[in-house]
């Protein structure tokens, strides 16, 4: 039975190195949406924080439509936090959002404020 688990333990290992890099983030991103995150997106102009989307699931990479490379953008769905208070105060909607990966000073997190 050991023998067993280590060969197959082996056989994922072989099978998951053999992915693109492409491949294994999407592969990643399927298991964090059946975790959940609640993940913040802080967007800063400067040094100063000019905007916050919170309770995003994930940041996707737009797929070149022809061709293999990725988009120079990132996209998600999260609700814009008007007062930066790491909730969802009334009159807050979800939005769609895009972010430039060359020109958008932003850090992505997990909540703090979530347990």
């Amino acid at each position: 039975m050991k023998k067993l688990i280590i060969l197959c333990s082996l056989a994922v290992a072989v099978l998951f190195t053999a992915c693109t890099q492409e491949t294994q983030n999407k592969m990643g991103r399927s298991i964090q949406n059946w975790t959940g995150t609640s993940g913040v997106l802080d967007i800063y102009m400067g040094e100063k924080l000019v905007q916050r989307f919170i309770k995003i699931d994930k940041l996707s990479t737009a797929d070149a439509t022809q061709g293999e490379a990725p988009r120079t953008y990132r996209y998600g769905y999260g609700y814009l936090d008007l007062n930066f208070n790491y909730k969802v105060d009334e009159g807050e909607k979800k939005l769609y959002f895009e972010i430039s990966d060359y020109a958008t000073p932003y850090i992505f997190y997990e909540n703090p404020s979530v347990n």
